[in-house]
């Protein structure tokens, strides 16, 4: 990626945290292969397209953020119609299980001295007994690339947090269903994009109403997805020694 001066790289790469500059997660995880998100720009007709698509899910997808922390911290937030199943498959899901947190562990931004990265966990919470780390998507899927994340996180606050010993990947989808075929219609970014469900689409589908969609998934091994995740970093600094030379971080 290109930057027009070292500050745009800081801002864009990383947090200040008490006057020191540390690489956020996030953008260290970038570096790893994407084919998912391969397959999407070959879908479309133009990069251009393509990133106005990405730009639009990414706002749709901080939404739902966004509200469902608020959710979290108690709040009643106001939702719009556009993500309003989502929502309520949310608090669906809430009603069902038991997840403990506080005002403080919700959006915390944590770093890792050792290892010299920062980041912003969604939250910390106790589920089932057990204090983890729990993380929000909107994707269309579970990604690996979140285990390299997590890791990054629970490595980062296991000097402060010596109860953590899980993570969680909540992710919170909305889609519609064909009555016919049982193929289901994810619409985001204004794209829309059919999947079937083990059966032959059929040609002129008849789509139910948006329904809000679940996904919880837990993964307590964590240290070979920490390692990996230092491989990563390791990378993610070579192919930017450039500014990190000028910035004075290497």
């Amino acid at each position: 990626m290109y930057f027009t001066d070292s500050e745009e790289f800081k801002e864009k790469s990383g947090y200040v945290i008490d006057g020191v500059w540390y690489p956020r997660v996030t953008k260290i995880v970038d570096i790893k292969a994407k084919p998912a998100l391969y397959r999407f720009y070959a879908g479309m007709n133009s990069f251009a397209e393509g990133e106005a698509v990405k730009e639009k899910s990414a706002t749709e997808g901080t939404a739902v953020h966004e509200a469902a922390e608020a959710i979290f911290l108690g709040q009643t937030p106001e939702v719009n119609d556009q993500i309003k199943p989502a929502i309520i498959a949310f608090q669906d899901f809430l009603e069902k299980t038991k997840i403990e947190t506080q005002p403080e562990f919700v959006e915390r931004r944590i770093v890792s001295h050792d290892h010299r990265y920062a980041g912003t966990v969604d939250a910390i919470a106790k589920i089932n007994g057990k204090w983890g780390v729990l993380d929000i998507k909107t994707s269309q899927s579970i990604y690996r690339d979140y285990n390299l994340q997590t890791a990054a996180y629970l490595d980062a606050l296991k000097n402060y947090f010596h109860n953590l010993e899980t993570r969680w990947i909540l992710r919170i989808n909305q889609h519609q269903i064909c009555g016919l075929c049982g193929a289901t219609k994810r619409t985001k970014g204004g794209r829309e994009k059919v999947k079937r469900n083990g059966r032959t689409l059929c040609s002129r589908h008849v789509w139910s109403e948006m329904k809000g969609e679940i996904e919880f998934q837990e993964f307590p091994s964590w240290q070979k997805d920490f390692e990996a995740f230092l491989g990563a970093k390791k990378l993610w600094e070579w192919e930017n020694d450039y500014q990190l030379k000028k910035i004075g971080y290497l």
